[in-house]
């Protein structure tokens, strides 16, 4: 801890002294080992305009670094200027033929200009030569998944994996491929012969807990997960997924503790104070919720959940202004959240602000309109507000999006009752029935009255099986 510390202050005085003579128009020399720092740490933290500036000044004092080549490549890569970064590379490329990380580097701007081709080849090129073969044939398979091309990505990342069964990376990448080609199922033999050829291999658990959560196996994934900790009790992933796991099987006891012993592990990090928070809302415990949204928010000032999650600790306590607050930061870090715009719809309704509802609940539709709960809840608002004509239109709308919804069809009865327009009404109860018979008692919430419902029964009664 202490070194760490040191390393921190170290590091802070150098880019402090860096910043100071930038800034006075000094000349700036620094060892080469003092400006890779101060790239890396403007590089961490997104600041690549001054990643630049600091490239260059280490580029007058050593040219023949190709070091800073890469990283100044990086860089501009960082900012979009693809061209520039393959242009350095190439000349880089002509001195040094075969250095892998050029290559690698290169494949992988290559693929940003979805040059897909182009980048295999590169890296095909850097295997022969490369120590870290793993990393290339992941390269391989990220070009190639880019492309479309599912099933050559699988076997890249297998290759990865056979060279290095602890690259998560290629692990989570080849269960995704699996996912969407169907074959992560019986993928379950290919991670097993990991466990049997070395059944005290902690990567070979966590890596089929990894394909069991993918599968909703999660009290599988556990297990595995469990293993894999107990064989090695400081692998941190592991409890991280062991705690996304209890998480899904709503055991959000465990997963807190889990989470904390992950916080232990390896330290602060905005995704696992945010899952604390989680855990904390999710057992009602709200001001504690917060506390550790917020200590997210703190390290990712960008995390749109932390926002969101804030929001509904707010939310469940009745403190609707503050929701739609906290709504609205995670709005404006991700707009195409359906969830989002949900959430400030139902928050502005609870508040009284009704067109600002119905304003958010559009949004919320427009980006998923498979969403049954948006459509019921949309159209109630017209309900309650004795608009039935806009209720019943946007019924019907949510009925030609969702036609086996048994539950649309049951509002719109409701809603035609309540019109008057009894004949359709019956029409449609009709088919609500058909498609679900033992929903109808969501009707019986619209009319209150014993009168309604017995004429309601009656009518009911006649298409019970």
């Amino acid at each position: 801890m202490a070194e760490d510390f040191r390393k921190r202050k170290e590091e802070k005085d150098l880019i402090k002294k860096f910043e100071e003579q930038l800034r006075n128009g000094e000349t700036i020399f620094f060892g080469l080992e003092a400006f890779e720092e101060i790239i890396d740490y403007y590089i961490e933290t997104g600041k690549y305009q001054r990643a630049l500036k600091a490239c260059e000044i280490a580029a007058v004092q050593y040219p023949y670094s190709i070091e800073l080549v890469i990283d100044r490549a990086q860089v501009l890569s960082n900012l979009e200027r693809y061209e520039e970064a393959l242009e350095i590379l190439e000349k880089a490329g002509y001195m040094n033929p075969n250095d892998t990380e050029i290559n690698a580097l290169k494949g992988s701007i290559l693929c940003l200009c979805g040059e897909y081709d182009r980048a295999i080849e590169i890296f095909q090129m850097a295997l022969p030569m490369s120590e870290d073969k793993d990393e290339i044939f992941y390269n391989i398979g990220m070009a190639h998944q880019s492309a479309g091309q599912f099933n050559h990505a699988i076997e890249a990342y297998k290759q990865a994996i056979e060279e290095n069964i602890n690259n998560t990376n290629a692990l989570y990448e080849l269960a995704f491929c699996l996912d969407v080609t169907g074959e992560l199922e019986d993928s379950l033999s290919y991670y097993q012969k990991f466990i049997d050829s070395d059944p005290y291999s902690s990567y070979a658990w966590y890596n089929q807990g990894i394909v069991l959560n993918k599968l909703n196996k999660f009290e599988e994934a556990v297990e595995a997960y469990e293993y894999a900790i107990l064989i090695d009790q400081d692998f941190a992933s592991a409890y991280f997924n062991l705690g996304n796991a209890f998480m899904n099987l709503k055991k959000f006891d465990k997963a807190l503790e889990v989470f904390k012993s992950t916080l232990k592990l390896e330290g602060p990090s905005p995704e696992v104070y945010g899952h604390i928070g989680a855990c904390y809302e999710k057992l009602q415990h709200y001001d504690l919720g917060i506390k550790y949204y917020r200590k997210s928010l703190k390290l990712d000032q960008m995390n749109d959940e932390a926002w969101f999650g804030i929001g509904c600790c707010f939310g469940k306590q009745d403190k609707w202004f503050q929701a739609i607050h906290f709504f609205n930061k995670a709005l404006k870090i991700d707009s195409e959240n359906y969830v989002y715009w949900q959430s400030i719809a139902e928050a502005e309704y609870h508040a009284g602000n009704i067109v600002s509802s119905l304003d958010a609940y559009e949004e919320s539709c427009l980006l998923n309109p498979s969403n049954l709960d948006i459509w019921l809840n949309w159209s109630f608002i017209y309900y309650e507000q004795g608009d039935y004509t806009k209720a019943i239109e946007l019924i019907l709308s949510g009925i030609e999006e969702l036609p086996e919804s048994s539950e649309l069809y049951y509002r719109l009865t409701a809603y035609l009752i309540s019109a008057g327009k009894y004949k359709e009404a019956f029409h449609y109860l009709e088919n609500a029935l058909i498609l679900n018979f033992d929903n109808h008692k969501v009707l019986f919430d619209f009319f209150p009255r014993l009168e309604t419902q017995k004429a309601l029964f009656k009518i009911i009664d006649q298409y019970r099986k």
